[in-house]
């Protein structure tokens, strides 16, 4: 009997249907997550130009996907940001395999746009910076919706994306240098517990 080989697809398809209960670290093994990453590169690396193409978001959505996830996890002096990390990708890979995704994120960039044309006469991403700030300052928080049900989209959208985009930069290569983790290793002798200082 002939094994049936594992597509890309259910690979991905796996990893969508183990994430739905909420961040993909707590469901799916950070080596999974690792290996979304991989296949990015893989895809990037056979492309003459090395840039990734999305495969759920159009061209417009997937900018401002990239300037949210770099608006929740910027740059900084000790690492690069979400951007930089693949959280984008990461993110467009795993939403292209899951009609949930797909509803959550992609009708969250819809209603991200429209408040910015109802607020500011346009979109998210032809906003002034002071604007895009104060827009994401109101879906930041649930206690917002509260007092403003309109919002309520907008906050678990952004809560969704921000669990997103932290799991898209701590399973990259990037965001596990920034924890300075090493992996499993052992040590040869161990020096036993310090001593506590006596009262």
């Amino acid at each position: 009997m002939a094994t049936k080989s594992i597509s890309r697809r259910d690979i991905l398809k796996t990893l969508t249907m183990g994430a739905m209960a909420g961040s993909v670290l707590r469901v799916i093994p950070a080596q999974a997550a690792e290996y979304a990453h991989h296949m990015v590169a893989a895809e990037k690396a056979a492309t003459t130009t090395g840039v990734y193409t999305p495969k759920f978001f159009s061209p417009q959505q997937y900018k401002t996907l990239q300037t949210l996830c770099q608006a929740i996890i910027p740059v900084d002096t000790d690492s690069g940001g979400a951007k930089e990390a693949g959280a984008p990708e990461f993110i467009d890979l795993l939403t292209s395999e899951n009609p949930k995704y797909q509803l959550k994120l992609g009708g969250g960039l819809m209603w991200l746009d429209a408040q910015c044309t109802d607020r500011y006469g346009k979109a998210y991403l032809d906003c002034s910076p002071a604007q895009q700030k104060e827009i994401l300052d109101l879906i930041a928080y649930c206690k917002n919706a509260e007092k403003d049900p309109g919002l309520s989209q907008g906050v678990e959208f952004f809560a969704f994306l921000r669990e997103m985009t932290a799991d898209g930069f701590f399973t990259s290569e990037i965001g596990i240098k920034y924890l300075g983790y090493v992996g499993n290793t052992y040590l040869l002798t161990f020096p036993g517990c310090p001593s506590v200082p006596e009262a």
